[in-house]
Parts: C-alpha cells; structure tokens; sequence
C-alpha cells in the first residue's frame, strides 16, 4: 500500500479543549458525514443538477479547520467545498437548493456544488478552478490589511493544487508582505486518479516547500480533529499577531471517488486495501471512542445527535427539492459586460450591449 494510514489515530491525544467544544466537533463531522450520505443516496435520481465532490472521509480536517475561525474571517475554498461551508456555518437548505439549480440557493442557482458561498457566515466563496482560490484569498488578506481590518482569511485546497505555480507565487507574496493568510492544503494523495508519487517527487513534502517560501508551515493528521483544531487555532493567532502566513498541510484520504457519488476503486488507479485500511481509523468512529472512554459523550448522546441531523437532512432535502426555479428574467442579473451608454428605449434594451 502506498498511502496506508500513518497516523496514531487518538492514542496519544491530549488537549486543554473544554467538552463542549470536543463535543461540539464530533456533532460538526457527524452532521456532514451524514448530510453528504444523505446526498449520495439521493444523486442518482438526478434531480441535482450539479456535479458533486464529497468528503467522506476528510470531515475531521475540515471541521478542523473551520471551528478555530470566527464569523469574520473569511475563507475561500476550492472544488470540495461542502464540508468546508457547512463547517464554516452556511446554510443547508441553501446548499441543497444550489445544488437542485433553484432560485434560493445560495449562489442563485449559479454556482452548483463547486461554487458555495455565504458571505453572512465568512463564506466567501469558492473556485473550480485548481489552485485559483488561493491567490484571491491572498488579495483578500491583503486588503484586509491595507484597510486595518483585523481578520484571518484561509484558502482551502489539495495536493493537485499544489503543483500549480500561483499556488506558490501566493505563499510567496503573503510571506513578502506578512499578510494574514492561513493556506489550509488537504492531502488526500490523490489528483482526480493520479496519485501523488506519480506527480512529484517522493521525498518532496508539501509543508516543506511551503517553509522554504517563508511561510510557518507544520503537517498534521487530518484523521484527527483535535490536533487540526489546534493547529490552526495557532496559526490564526500567529498570523493575526503579524507573523505573515501559515500553511498547514492535512493528510487525509478521500472514501468516495473523485466526483460523484459512490467509489470509483474499479480505475484501477488506487489500492483497495488503502481505503480498508483508512477505514479502521474512521475519523468520526475514533473520535466517538476518544470522547466516550473519557466519559465526555455516550451512545445515547449519540443516538440523539443523529435523530437530530436526520430531521434537519430531511426537512431541508424537502424544502430544496420543493423550491421555485430561477426566474428567466433574472438571468443577466450580477452578469459583467461593457456596456455602450446611450438613450435607448425598453425595446431596443436587448441590443445595447456587445
């Protein structure tokens, strides 16, 4: 196996978290393990009309990632958005509305999956393209800090990413000019189905090129939401106190295929015995042992967590479903084009743009 599981799952975990924040994050990873399930199981009636990219399996790094952050700081995140804007506090039936292409979603049926964004809650938007995300959070910081705005702004993105040049051309004008950036990369090891010792060489690390930028850059066990908790939690603080940016490398494995719903192992491009061996240290199912043999959750506790994001699942699927579909006339609305200024009457409206 190439990327079979490294990490020591929760055997030496301690943390100064109080319970209701340990326990608020395990309710984080189960709400999006089984909201993204609940997606899965819905897909192939395709009624969704958007493709989808789910996180089965990554919800510890993104969480992680997200509850450090307060509502002001802003994050920008790249294709597999879902866990990361439902960690950050959007919106379900918003998101599920977007993903059915209906008048409330909450890009306005614009964006679909890859394109969430709510900016009430620090959402600020995310990118298909790869790696595009990270030099716009980068001008966000940037802003921010001409304007004396006290805030983080975090990019989220993968290992793919991470061979494309702006990625570095990024980190490396955040650490030129100290800005406060947190760049977040998940490494799932795989690009679509090309894994990663196929792409870069392998003794090159992810965090270590990012250190070699200027960037203060650390690597943590995605499987473990505790040590992500608190490695951004201290790369807020520093780069909040003006050390410049933070990078922070999450190694993860995806469950699911690339895209869609379902597993996509027949390619042939990965082990089967990888996912195996992924899945006995379930991030979610380790986590729930760590909290209960320190007598901070029970099963009923649990029990009761799951009645609950079930209901909210269903009723928020329902009233997506259900929603109204864009309206015809709103199809130019927040579209750019250079405009030709002349007196023209509401018929001639049509013509006025080239």
């Amino acid at each position: 196996m190439k990327y079979g599981y490294k990490g020591k799952a929760f055997a030496d975990t301690k943390t100064t978290l109080g319970k209701e924040t340990l326990t608020d994050l395990f309710y984080s990873m189960l709400r999006i393990r089984r909201i993204e399930e609940g997606v899965e199981a819905h897909y192939h009636e395709d009624e969704m009309k958007t493709p989808i990219h789910l996180v089965i399996g990554q919800e510890a790094s993104c969480v992680g990632a997200c509850a450090p952050l307060s509502k002001e700081d802003l994050v920008y995140a790249s294709h597999r958005t879902h866990g990361v804007y439902l960690a950050k506090g959007g919106d379900l039936k918003a998101m599920l509305s977007e993903f059915f292409c209906r008048k409330n979603g909450c890009a306005g049926s614009r964006g679909g999956s890859m394109h969430l964004i709510d900016q009430s809650v620090g959402m600020a938007g995310s990118s298909a393209i790869c790696g595009g995300n990270v030099p716009i959070a980068v001008g966000l910081a940037l802003a921010a800090k001409l304007q004396g705005v006290k805030r983080v702004n975090m990019c989220t993105f993968g290992d793919g990413a991470a061979e494309e040049g702006v990625v570095w051309e990024a980190i490396n004008f955040a650490a030129l000019k100290k800005l406060p950036v947190v760049f977040f990369c998940e490494n799932n090891f795989f690009s679509v189905f090309t894994p990663l010792y196929k792409r870069q060489p392998e003794n090159v690390e992810l965090w270590k090129k990012a250190e070699a930028f200027g960037a203060t850059s650390r690597v943590v066990d995605g499987s473990n939401v505790v040590e992500v908790y608190e490695a951004v939690a201290k790369a807020r603080e520093g780069a909040l106190s003006g050390d410049g940016p933070y990078f922070v490398e999450s190694r993860v494995y995806r469950w699911r295929g690339h895209g869609g719903a379902g597993d996509d192992n027949s390619k042939g491009y990965r082990d089967p015995a990888e996912l195996v061996d992924w899945k006995k240290v379930c991030p979610i199912e380790s986590y729930f042992n760590f909290l209960k043999s320190n007598h901070l959750l029970s099963d009923a506790d649990r029990a009761e967590m799951e009645e609950e994001i079930a209901r909210e699942f269903e009723e928020a699927y329902d009233f997506a479903r259900n929603s109204p579909e864009p309206d015809e006339s709103d199809l130019a609305t927040h579209v750019y084009s250079e405009r030709i200024q002349y007196e023209v009457n509401k018929d001639a409206v049509g013509r006025s743009t080239h």
